[in-house]
């Protein structure tokens, strides 16, 4: 039933705050501030709901701003060599600045974006199906459901579904079981979306948002470009992610932080067996 409760509650406020933000997407300044509140009151009704339905501190949202210049950090570095390899296997032109207007709205964007997504699929869908049948059953169910969550996107495919379930929603799975913070995946996703589509205007996940900060294109073959889809469709961003979910499952299993089926960790579980 909390389940339920949390589920719907984010949900609601993630649908309302997403149609209005869409609603006023022409206006940049409207957008950015549409986009922050959403943002926002994400936060504010996952912290009350949580309260009320679990009756704990929602430790997972503390520290804030350390956590998320971490994720933020992370997601620069993700998406820099993605950059460079788009760059060694094609053409990563800079034609001049873009709209400046834009870039603001499409910060606003994607703030609200990354906070909505990381809360729904990270503190509620994969910390509850973790509890009951544990991290990698976890991490794949909610990374799958994530990826077919983009096929509603403008010029979503099959093949960028199934790319951005790989490359996001089991890796930011993965990075919320290492760090257990919701602020860590929602700097990333942040950094890695704002990036692409605010500061050099390339397609995210299907859905060309015009011009943010710098003029560019890329031009190569679409395993790497990923076509119409974006690079998120593209082979670097794969790996990328990829190698990432890798490094963030180890970083997991040395903090003793993946749980077994039951809702217990490995950790406590090895504890046991020894004191036996």
């Amino acid at each position: 039933m909390r389940f339920v409760k949390q589920f719907l509650a984010v949900l609601a406020v993630m649908v309302v705050c997403g149609q209005t933000t869409a609603a006023v997407q022409d206006n940049p300044w409207l957008t950015l501030a549409a986009g922050l509140l959403s943002a926002i009151l994400t936060i504010v009704t996952y912290r009350w709901v949580v309260r009320r339905t679990e009756h704990r501190d929602v430790t997972e949202l503390a520290a804030g701003g350390s956590r998320f210049a971490v994720g933020a950090l992370i997601g620069a570095a993700m998406f820099a060599s993605v950059a460079v390899n788009l760059s060694l296997n094609g053409s990563f032109h800079v034609g001049g600045i873009g709209s400046v207007p834009n870039t603001f709205g499409i910060l606003g964007f994607m703030a609200a974006a990354a906070v909505t997504e990381e809360v729904l699929f990270r503190g509620v869908l994969f910390r509850i199906v973790e509890e009951r049948l544990g991290t990698y059953p976890a991490l794949v169910l909610t990374g799958v459901a994530f990826g077919a969550m983009h096929l509603m996107n403008d010029k979503a495919t099959l093949w960028g579904a199934l790319a951005i379930a790989v490359e996001a929603g089991f890796m930011l799975a993965a990075c919320f079981a290492a760090f257990r913070s919701l602020w860590v995946p929602i700097g990333l996703h942040f950094a890695w979306n704002f990036l692409l589509a605010g500061i050099f205007s390339l397609t995210s996940s299907g859905n060309g948002l015009g011009k943010g900060l710098l003029d560019v294109t890329i031009t190569g073959p679409e395993l790497f470009t990923g076509g119409e889809f974006g690079p998120e469709g593209g082979v670097a961003a794969v790996g990328a992610g990829t190698l990432l979910t890798l490094v963030f499952l180890v970083v997991a299993h040395r903090r003793g932080h993946v749980v077994r089926p039951g809702g217990r960790s490995i950790a406590v579980a090895a504890d046991a067996t020894v004191a036996r």
